[in-house]
């Protein structure tokens, strides 16, 4: 059994709709969504010989993501970091978003994460190729917004 509290849905304003306390911030799932979509954006890797300077090949690799990619490197930075409650929480919502769930569904998704927490969240989000958009779901459903940090940033 893990030792990660559960995080109840709780009910805080007059038309009973239901709001979730979060170990992780807002703000910080969104940063991973902007990320999650540089990435996205690149291509795959169809050039494995490069050139040793980038305009050699047509600057083509710039677009192609690698295993040394900066952005990759930032994303395994940024949620290796996070607490395990955090953890945990990034994972409830990315599930929360990536099915036919509702915000009722939380406490069962969240006690699920809870328990399949382990050393590898970052390699097991990243793995999802739909990683942003499902985070962008969960974390509207939970009444969550990104539309102004990614217009900022993308």
């Amino acid at each position: 059994m893990s030792k990660i509290p559960k995080k109840p849905v709780r009910v805080v304003n007059d038309e009973d709709t239901p709001v979730v306390d979060l170990a992780i911030s807002a703000e910080t799932v969104c940063y991973i969504i902007v990320k999650a979509r540089e990435f996205d954006a690149k291509d795959p890797v169809t050039d494995p010989d490069e050139a040793s300077n980038a305009t050699d090949d047509g600057d083509l690799s710039v677009l192609e993501a690698h295993r040394d990619d900066p952005v990759i490197e930032e994303l395994v930075s940024v949620i290796s970091t996070l607490g395990e409650e955090e953890q945990v929480d990034l994972v409830a919502i990315a599930w929360l978003g990536r099915d036919d769930n509702t915000v009722e569904d939380w406490p069962t998704l969240r006690e699920e994460a809870a328990e399949a927490h382990n050393r590898k969240t970052a390699s097991y989000l990243l793995g999802m190729p739909l990683l942003a958009d499902y985070l962008e779901e969960g974390l509207s459903l939970l009444g969550h917004d990104c539309a102004e940090m990614e217009a900022e940033h993308l």
